[in-house]
């Protein structure tokens, strides 16, 4: 390589990583139909009728459709339903959490109502998450229940609710030797 071509090589890296915008060919014979631009939203179905699955609805079908499978002492069917849940509440709280990043500083209002989302659908995946641990404990798994109880714990914390009844599992599996808060009975011993 001479010289000059690494002095031009900075600037083909830089004109290679900027974004390309598509252009359409528009061939003779064929019209181009444009829509209209009226800056107007297009209509959104109401919360009430959203029936995806990749929506806080559809998270909250499959929970209870495990739950359902629980009672019905199917713990298959639980197990693939508390996971589809949990991967879908795991998802909607990653995608609400990077729309309140991209809205931080610059519309407080819609930043606040993501985060709150975040919140929320990380609390189902956290619950989703502790459900599936019973269920695997359920079926002496805890090999399986063991890693989940940790995920919530390290999500909860464990001075909260859901993590104390997560570090009871633990503590109740043998895996944890210590009881918190202090004032559980190692039924074990």
């Amino acid at each position: 390589m001479n010289l000059k071509t690494i002095y031009l090589l900075p600037i083909i890296f830089c004109g290679l990583s900027l974004p390309v915008q598509s252009q359409v060919v528009q061939s003779p014979n064929k019209p181009v139909q444009t829509k209209p631009n009226d800056n107007q939203p297009s209509p959104t179905p109401r919360k009430s009728e959203n029936t995806s699955v990749l929506s806080i609805t559809g998270g909250d079908r499959l929970m209870k459709e495990g739950q359902e499978a629980v009672s019905g002492k199917n713990y298959t069917l639980a197990v693939k339903k508390l996971q589809e849940a949990r991967q879908i509440y795991n998802q909607l709280s990653t995608f609400y959490q990077e729309l309140n990043a991209s809205f931080s500083g610059i519309d407080f209002s819609v930043s606040d109502s993501h985060r709150k989302k975040a919140l929320e659908t990380a609390q189902k995946r956290d619950e989703a998450t502790y459900q599936l641990a019973l269920v695997h404990r359920s079926l002496n798994q805890p090999d399986l229940a063991i890693p989940l109880l940790i995920q919530v714990i390290k999500s909860q914390n464990p001075t909260w609710e859901l993590g104390k009844k997560a570090y009871q599992q633990l503590w109740e599996l043998g895996f944890a030797d210590i009881a918190y808060p202090g004032k559980m009975e190692n039924p074990g011993k």
